[in-house]
């Protein structure tokens, strides 16, 4: 790897292209590496773990206006969308916005942490998608999500975004531009314009996930895969895109990040070099806030050890700035301490994450979440003891560059009403690569059945996981195969807006129910 130093250049200040970040990014994506049988192998379980998710997600509502969105928008060739037969078909950046809000409803599908960060699962939808638009194979299919895979990772590594309150989609449209070019195998110019383009367009601010946090969350990473699928036409019909879009003076870094006297340091494989960030990432075991994985694990750790919860007089966790200042007490949201709260402002809450988990010993995706649990009075009252504080330690341990001593939990001091303590700690998660119980193929192959259990047929789970055991030697025509189709009475309740409106009725037009 070689670290690249990023900063703002004067437009007077001649900065060539093969010096601006976009350029070395396209030429890393475009660079035709063979992929390892490691990351052929990661890739498969990702494809698994997003299915997983989208599965448990079918019948929400955000996922039903999503997918009905979609099926406004029929196309031919197109791409499918989870829960439709392979044969209903819709425009490729539709069904990356579809099938991009059912893989993200949850909150429970893979994460990488460094300077900022992501679910890089995130770009799995686009290039699918216009993987099976296009008549590409698995093998392309395979190049473009590794480059996607690598051009996210190292963006995250090496640029933060939530220190200056923008949204990690800003990574997420890059990548997934880059992974498409790559699977296209399109020239590096192509791929630097449609990166740039990308990044320009999905430029947001963190409010999506602050204070009352709505359905937005879900749908902000489909919007940077759909903004990503349609920056990549654009600059093929031979468009441009504002340059150069991270070190311009008027650009990225000079107005919305660190300032035009910022200096990044982003780290790209070498030319030859294969891409491999995808080993560096993990999936999770709990549909909740990545930082809240491990402390999950630990609150079931210690649970047997306080036993009744009503001898408990306060719990601190003392842990990273992120999860503090983000997930915590220190970001001063009312919110996530309200038992009315949405699901994704509890999803938020360590305090209400830990307090559930350590009553229940374990976590369940929708259980944990439902208003009755969150209402309990016994849940309230231990939820209400529960704080965070920032501890410098794991704040550092946190932002490390040594994988054996990246960290993403904390340290637990329960104080009972007699003045005794107990104190635990947990660095990370069980599921993690370096974990107590780290997921490989059968622990994805399980999350899939778990989630899909009543959804998808035993026979549609079989078939959707023998292809993906075949990912590298699918040919064009059975890449429709890596989607799932379930029984139409399962895909939720149908909702209408402009694209099915009628007579000025709001009714849908006929075929147009996310049944169809």
């Amino acid at each position: 790897m070689k670290q690249h130093s990023v900063r703002t250049h004067k437009s007077a200040e001649h900065l060539p292209r093969p010096a601006q970040l976009a350029w070395k990014l396209a030429e890393m994506a475009a660079d035709p590496v063979p992929v390892e049988p490691a990351v052929v192998e990661m890739i498969g379980n990702r494809i698994i773990d997003n299915a997983a998710v989208a599965a448990a997600s079918l019948t929400r509502r955000p996922v039903a206006s999503a997918r009905t969105q979609a099926l406004a928008h029929p196309f031919k060739p197109g791409a499918t969308v989870f829960g439709l037969s392979a044969h209903r078909r819709v425009s490729p950046e539709w069904a990356a916005w579809a099938n991009g809000v059912a893989v993200r409803e949850l909150d429970f599908h893979d994460t990488f942490l460094a300077a900022d960060y992501s679910h890089p699962g995130d770009n799995i939808p686009p290039v699918l998608a216009v993987a099976q638009h296009c008549g590409l194979d698995g093998t392309a299919l395979v190049r473009g999500l590794a480059a996607a895979y690598e051009t996210h990772v190292d963006l995250v590594k090496g640029i933060c975004l939530h220190e200056h309150k923008i949204d990690h989609i800003a990574h997420l449209g890059p990548a997934a531009a880059a992974g498409i070019g790559t699977a296209l195998n399109l020239p590096v110019e192509t791929i630097y314009q449609a990166v740039q383009q990308a990044l320009h367009v999905t430029t947001t601010t963190r409010q999506s996930r602050k204070g009352e946090i709505s359905s937005w969350k879900a749908y902000a990473p489909a919007f940077a895969g759909k903004m990503a699928v349609e920056a990549v036409d654009r600059v093929m019909r031979g468009e441009g895109a504002p340059s150069p879009a991270w070190e311009g003076e008027d650009g990225f870094i000079a107005w919305l990040l660190s300032g035009p006297k910022a200096e990044y340091q982003v780290p790209l494989p070498e030319k030859g070099e294969p891409k491999r960030a995808i080993l560096e990432t993990y999936t999770k075991e709990h549909s909740a806030e990545y930082q809240s994985q491990a402390l999950i694990d630990l609150a079931r750790r210690m649970g047997p050890k306080i036993g009744n919860v009503a001898r408990v007089k306060s719990i601190v966790i003392h842990t990273s700035h992120h999860t503090h200042y983000v997930i915590g007490t220190g970001a001063n949201d009312p919110q996530k301490m309200d038992p009315k709260a949405s699901r994704e402002t509890l999803d938020h809450s360590i305090m209400y994450i830990f307090a559930v988990a350590l009553e229940d010993g374990g976590w369940h995706h929708e259980r944990s979440y439902a208003p009755e649990r969150a209402n309990r009075p016994g849940t309230i009252a231990l939820w209400h003891k529960i704080s965070t504080v920032e501890d410098p330690e794991w704040t550092r341990r946190y932002h490390s560059h040594d994988p054996q001593e990246k960290a993403f939990g904390g340290r637990v001091v329960v104080t009972l009403q007699d003045g005794s303590t107990i104190t635990d700690e947990l660095a990370i998660a069980d599921a993690h690569p370096l974990g107590a119980r780290p997921f490989a193929r059968a622990q994805y192959i399980e999350k899939f059945r778990t989630l899909a259990e009543g959804i998808v047929s035993a026979a549609e789970q079989e078939r959707f996981l023998g292809a993906v055991s075949r990912l590298e030697r699918l040919k064009a025509d059975d890449l429709a195969s890596l989607n799932f189709a379930v029984d139409p009475s399962l895909l939720g309740t149908r909702t209408t807006g402009i694209f099915d409106w009628n007579g000025g009725h709001g009714e849908a037009r006929s075929g147009l129910s996310v049944v169809a």
